[in-house]
């Protein structure tokens, strides 16, 4: 190898781990969180949520929920999309991230009577968590209000609020446990007025490893009005893991 060959060598050999080094550095800026989750009423519905940071301390926050593997199916394969922003509070022990969600399919567009579409409704949300050495929570509200109107001649669009909190206490690395409060109700649209949708409470525990683990909800459904969806016994069953 001559000297000339040698030097060029070097260089991109000295490029290749510069670029590689910045593709790590950028990797660092995003991270993911997966959750596949099961509940009573809705079925399954697995989430996915990206953050990336940005120099100013601010993440830019994404999700999808596919809410068209569970009962979904029959509300034109729900699907919601959302973007946002995050950011840390309270020495990072607060994690706050509003967001604004777009659906695709017909809940909201036609109280689930027509076609699914795009745009089938707007979803302004707003998640906090809580994450200490010894505490965990998560408080999430909801608004799905309806974006189109394809609802047939005496048919209606849909507006839902759902929203939950929960909290709990983590006795090691594995394990914690707590309580778990949870609503869905029928807030409006075009031909109805607001009804019941279920109120869960009851307590969860979790184990976890790492970036991986399981959380199991169960409780009673508090709900009394006779128009509500249902009146049962309510279980949630979660697996997340990060990237």
């Amino acid at each position: 190898m001559t000297k000339a060959t040698g030097f060029l060598a070097g260089l991109v050999a000295i490029s290749a781990l510069g670029m590689s080094s910045a593709h790590a550095q950028d990797d660092d800026r995003l991270s993911i969180d997966v959750s596949i989750n099961h509940d009573a009423f809705f079925g399954t519905n697995p989430f996915l949520g990206a953050a990336y940071s940005m120099d100013n301390g601010v993440d830019l926050t994404f999700y999808g929920i596919m809410w068209g593997t569970g009962t979904g199916s029959a509300w034109g394969q729900w699907t919601e999309f959302g973007v946002g922003v995050g950011f840390k509070a309270l020495d990072g022990a607060l994690y706050i991230n509003p967001q604004l969600g777009f659906t695709s399919g017909s809940l909201l567009s036609s109280g689930a009577e027509s076609d699914g579409i795009i745009g089938d409704g707007i979803v302004p949300n707003l998640t906090i968590g809580l994450d200490t050495d010894v505490w965990e929570g998560q408080l999430y509200f909801g608004w799905y209000k309806d974006l189109r109107d394809k609802a047939p001649t005496g048919g209606t669009t849909n507006e839902y609020v759902h929203y939950w909190i929960n909290g709990g206490r983590k006795f090691n690395n594995y394990f914690s446990a707590g309580l778990h409060f949870e609503e869905l109700f029928l807030s409006g649209g075009s031909n109805v007025s607001s009804m019941d949708g279920y109120r869960w409470i009851g307590p969860y525990i979790q184990v976890a490893k790492g970036n991986a683990g399981l959380r199991f909800s169960f409780g009673t459904d508090t709900t009394s009005d006779s128009s509500s969806f249902s009146h049962s016994d309510f279980y949630k069953l979660q697996f997340f893991f990060s990237l």
